[in-house]
């Protein structure tokens, strides 16, 4: 099995959370694979930018989730083991791109995230960064 080490952003605005619409017609979230020398954060942050187009800066940990799936391009298993951060955008703006295979996507109120979001574990990350979100900005007012 190959194993990757990925990292991800968990971005809210507000009380809204990004979300992607995948070429399988998944909602996920943005995040990218570690190469050779490269940091998380700097992944994480990378890949929020390159995928949804946002500018945002990390204000905690989230978590990890690791995922399994067969790859038919490799023809082998692969773990992608995912790193995430809790992100805040630093404005409303946002542009999916469309040429790494993301067909939609957005900023969703909580609730409605948690119901399109494609994965369970996608779904219980997303519910635990918020609560934790909600506190570390009670916490800087």
């Amino acid at each position: 099995m190959l194993m990757r080490n990925c990292a991800g952003g968990v971005v809210f605005n507000g009380d809204q959370v990004f979300l992607l619409k995948n070429e399988k017609g998944e909602w996920v979230l943005p995040k990218g694979v570690i190469r050779d020398g490269e940091l998380p954060t700097e992944v994480a942050l990378r890949r929020v930018k390159q995928e949804a187009g946002i500018d945002a800066e990390i204000i905690s940990t989230a978590g990890e989730t690791c995922y399994e799936f067969f790859s038919i391009s490799r023809q082998c298993p692969v773990c992608n083991q995912i790193t995430w951060y809790i992100m805040r955008a630093l404005n409303d703006e946002y542009k999916i791109n469309k040429d790494e295979g993301f067909t939609g996507g957005g900023y969703f109120p909580i609730a409605e995230a948690i119901r399109r979001i494609t994965y369970s574990q996608d779904k219980a990350l997303v519910n635990l960064s918020y609560k934790k979100y909600k506190e570390l900005m009670t916490a800087t007012v």
